[in-house]
């Protein structure tokens, strides 16, 4: 856990300065926060979304966030063609299964890029996001009844207590090795696994969920902080500058695991879910209303250092 701190202020400073590319197909509903979020941690947006030219824009980007919210058929066209390109370039991404559980048509879409991805490149860096109840739609997508919901909210009945804690991390560390990635799964209190760790953030606040794109914002956030160069080569380089060239030929190194996940991507996720909920907090203090208080948290987030996360993160990590 000590060792957090040295790898959230290299991510963080190295993102403020490299001001690295992020593609971005958002949520049209939060496209604008999202672009301002990816601004205000540091790096570039770019929210291209024609089928005709996002294999070229992914090809170009440090990170990809992909957002199934608002689904339409070139959209999802774009979203196969940008996981297709980012499993062969290994460049990380992160895949926010938004209303997974509510048609399976978008079930069916995430289970199509997962697949594709599988055959390019099973180890290519990626987070799967989601709430609880997207979680668990996942997890069941093989059964006969996978878990629906009516919506993109979470199931009240699928919310992380103490009873259901150890099942819960179960059931997730499970989809991370099945699908060879990191999973960020949402709440009240955030889970995010891979096959080995698992830790439990506890920032955050009831407000963020009475505005829209929080969740959105969140995604792309996690793209930003898995761009560095650590993420996605399995090797963390504290002097050596990103090469894309280097990143588009990538070879595993000769001691690394058949299985293993790129180093830093479950540190990135993790980052992000603190950030996020830090900077809620915050900006939920003197609360005057929901107005203000998306404008201050877009203050928040472009104000937000290593040494503010260090201060207030809520972290645990999980033992059976």
């Amino acid at each position: 856990m000590e060792n957090f701190s040295s790898i959230f202020r290299y991510i963080m400073e190295q993102v403020r300065d490299q001001a690295p590319l992020i593609h971005c197909i958002a949520n049209p509903i939060s496209i604008h926060d999202c672009a301002n979020v990816v601004l205000a941690a540091g790096a570039r947006p770019i929210m291209a979304e024609h089928p005709g030219e996002v294999r070229e824009i992914t090809a170009g980007a440090r990170a990809l966030a992909l957002n199934i919210g608002n689904i339409t058929d070139a959209r999802k066209e774009s979203v196969r063609i940008c996981m297709e390109e980012a499993a062969r370039r290994r460049i990380p991404a992160v895949l926010d299964m938004v209303g997974i559980g509510c048609s399976s048509m978008r079930r069916q879409l995430v289970l199509d890029c997962l697949e594709r991805r599988r055959e390019i490149c099973p180890q290519a860096p990626l987070i799967l996001k989601g709430n609880l109840s997207e979680i668990k739609s996942l997890a069941t997508a093989g059964e006969k009844e996978p878990v629906h919901t009516d919506g993109v909210d979470a199931r009240a009945c699928d919310g992380l207590t103490r009873e259901n804690e150890a099942q819960t991390i179960q059931m997730i560390r499970g989809l991370a090795a099945a699908h060879q990635a990191v999973i960020l799964a949402t709440g009240k209190t955030d889970v995010i696994a891979d096959e080995r760790n698992t830790y439990l953030a506890d920032n955050g606040c009831p407000a963020m969920s009475q505005i829209t794109g929080t969740g959105c914002m969140l995604t792309v956030l996690a793209a930003v902080y898995a761009s560095q160069r650590g993420c996605a080569t399995g090797l963390y380089n504290w002097q050596e500058p990103f090469n894309p060239q280097k990143s588009a030929t990538w070879q595993k190194p000769a001691d690394a695991q058949a299985d293993s996940l790129p180093k830093g991507l479950t540190e990135a996720a993790l980052l992000a879910a603190l950030v996020s909920g830090i900077c809620g907090e915050r900006a939920a203090e003197d609360w005057k209303g929901t107005g203000t208080f998306q404008v201050r948290l877009m203050d928040e987030f472009s104000g937000c250092t290593w040494e503010l996360v260090e201060k207030y993160r809520k972290v645990r990590e999980w033992n059976e």
